[in-house]
């Protein structure tokens, strides 16, 4: 592995801890505050990760990746709905079915989908 490689890496973990932070937070306040239930609230503080997501990863993690095509655009919003539907099973499978807090589910889930993220962002972002 290249050093400029592990560097990206280092920053794609950083960026993701920021995103996670913002995902975890308006789960627990839309469903705990605002009363929605777990699944709607875990789609949309999802979305708003991945928006803060790739913001910071074009600014920040692949750096030099310039302007973005259609086609970067198109696999970005494409990977990040994939991702979308892992995070949602993973979050019914985990409360549903095995039974844990939603909050406890949605670092489990987290970690699922974070492998997915890397390889396709980075798709998205480099093309």
């Amino acid at each position: 592995m290249k050093r400029d490689q592990l560097f990206e890496i280092v920053r794609f973990a950083i960026v993701g801890g920021a995103s996670f932070i913002v995902d975890y937070a308006l789960l627990y306040i839309c469903t705990e505050w605002l009363g929605i239930h777990y699944l709607y609230s875990a789609a949309i503080s999802f979305t708003v990760s991945v928006i803060v997501n790739y913001w910071l990863c074009v600014i920040f993690v692949f750096t030099g990746a310039g302007k973005q095509t259609g086609r970067q655009a198109a696999l970005f919003i494409g990977s990040s709905i994939v991702g979308l539907g892992i995070n949602q099973v993973c979050m019914w499978l985990f409360v549903e079915k095995f039974g844990l807090h939603y909050m406890l589910a949605k670092i489990g889930a987290t970690f699922i989908v974070m492998f997915w993220n890397y390889v396709m962002k980075r798709k998205a972002v480099r093309g």
